[in-house]
């Protein structure tokens, strides 16, 4: 008699596997669900911090008639842009794990949102509603451009060590951003651009929690705790509210955000809140005109505003979704990550929820390779996240709860992991190493992954054209090329058009 495939599959094969490992090949990918939940758990944390400071920046500015987001005061405004961000991260988050299967957290774009709160909103007769339609319409083409094949088309034209160097760059970035953050590093009053701590040297308890939480993770690592990134992070935040129970340290600025005590916490002051649950307010959701602000300001110049979003959308997701995907070894021989179209469908889709929910731009955070240095390797990871997110626009005040000095050392060990990518580039071959080394200082250096990228490629191509190789550059390394130089000098381009 004939046995069946079932009587002799073996213990741990594909049988015995359940529908949520099947779906996001969760074994495939050498991680287990506890895992996926951690790392979900962790980049939630490192990320949190949008649903707070997002408010700050666009639910406090006035758009040029003098009207706040939802037409109401500020402090109505700031409620209702934290309940719409996190809304959003949420859902679209949770849409990247279960349709591109890859650990990658979204939410409102950091750079983007000050754009459009500071270089569109505030344009002669723009309205809030009218800069959110920019978002949109921007959103809509990036969609498209990934519908046509074009957007993956480009992430494939890209040199394979060029890739190397946007991850490692992203690396020295996202350290950059956990060092001044957590106050380790700052902008000094004098001529030196940065400094160590205040004056040269770290004062304050809240430095204290930051290095604590840095030794504490760089420990378990070295001893193999799992889960060592998380359990730094939440020991951090125990610390700080010990601390500032006991000493009263107290906000680094002021309710008009001028910086009063240096020493101070840099975001969030870590006190239990008085109320844990409030009931969000989605009032935001739908506020937007698709096409007012071309009567407003023209449309040449609304182009050129729509073009500058495009690029910086279009390139900043692809640098971070190659980034995690090499911190993930999850990248084919060719640098690209699994599911690239539908990374890329579900991220367009985002930056037009963004706009539609007066949020600015939503896009992929970097800070999601904090929860794949903890092992998530799937797309359950962001799954987890956007449930915290959703979760957060009830438990908002929770998420206060967490300081930039407890969550930021994650971001110096992950861009510790990353940048240890930079074996892979050729540094004898200069063709190459050249436009990597520029893409890899100029991130931090000029906080812009876009800025970096963009040098990278331009360089590439001049060295290709000086060197008589045009016949090795990709069509669309060209195209591409061409966009930066025009996006690089967009000023010039304005003064000649004669564009404010």
């Amino acid at each position: 008699m004939a046995t069946t495939s079932t009587a002799t599959a073996k213990p741990g094969g594909p049988q015995d596997r359940g529908a949520l490992d099947r779906f996001f090949q969760i074994s495939e990918r050498g991680s287990t669900v506890s895992r996926e939940l951690r790392g979900g758990l962790v980049t939630f944390f490192t990320m949190a911090y949008i649903v707070v400071l997002n408010p700050l920046i666009i639910g406090t500015q006035a758009d040029s008639t003098g009207a706040f987001l939802g037409g109401g005061d500020i402090n109505q405004a700031k409620v209702m842009v934290a309940a719409a961000t996190a809304l959003v991260a949420g859902v679209m988050t949770v849409l990247m794990g279960v349709v591109a299967n890859f650990p990658i957290a979204l939410a409102t774009g950091l750079g983007l949102n000050a754009f459009v709160a500071f270089g569109i909103a505030k344009l002669p007769g723009m309205t809030w509603p009218d800069a959110m339609g920019l978002v949109v319409i921007e959103g809509i083409i990036i969609t498209i451009l990934v519908l046509t094949g074009f957007r993956k088309a480009v992430l494939r034209a890209v040199p394979t060590q060029l890739k190397t160097a946007i991850s490692v760059g992203i690396g020295l970035f996202i350290t950059f951003i956990g060092l001044v953050d957590a106050g380790f590093v700052r902008k000094p009053s004098g001529p030196v651009p940065v400094e160590l701590g205040v004056g040269g040297f770290l004062v304050g308890w809240p430095m204290l929690v930051f290095v604590a939480g840095l030794l504490a993770i760089i420990a378990m690592m070295i001893l193999r705790v799992k889960g060592a990134i998380l359990i730094g992070i939440v020991g951090a935040t125990i610390l700080a509210i010990v601390i500032e129970a006991i000493f009263k340290v107290g906000s680094q600025t002021d309710a008009t955000g001028q910086v009063v005590n240096p020493s101070g916490w840099g975001l969030n002051v870590p006190t239990w809140p008085s109320t844990v649950v409030e009931i969000p307010d989605f009032g935001l959701l739908g506020q937007f005109s698709l096409l007012g602000s071309f009567s407003k300001i023209g449309f040449v110049a609304a182009a050129l505003l729509i073009f500058t979003l495009m690029l910086a959308d279009f390139f900043d997701t692809m640098g971070t979704m190659v980034a995690i995907g090499a911190e993930a070894g999850l990248l084919d021989k060719d640098g690209n990550p699994p599911n690239s179209q539908r990374i890329l469908l579900v991220d367009s889709v985002a930056a037009v929820a963004g706009g539609a929910a007066s949020v600015s731009s939503n896009t992929a955070y970097i800070e999601s390779a904090s929860g794949v240095g903890e092992g998530a390797r799937t797309g359950l990871a962001s799954v987890a996240t956007g449930a915290l997110f959703l979760l957060s626009t009830l438990l908002a005040p929770l998420v206060t709860i967490v300081p930039y000095e407890a969550a930021t050392p994650a971001l110096v060990i992950v861009g510790f992991l990353m940048m240890q990518q930079v074996r892979g580039i050729s540094w004898d071959d200069l063709e190459i190493a050249i436009p990597a080394f520029l893409t890899i200082v100029l991130m931090p250096f000029t906080y812009s992954i876009t800025a970096g990228i963009g040098a990278g490629f331009v360089t590439y191509v001049f060295i290709k054209i000086v060197r008589r190789k045009t016949d090795v550059i990709h069509p669309l390394m060209w195209l591409v090329a061409g966009l930066f130089v025009l996006y690089f000098a967009l000023d010039p381009i304005k003064a000649v058009l004669h564009i404010d």
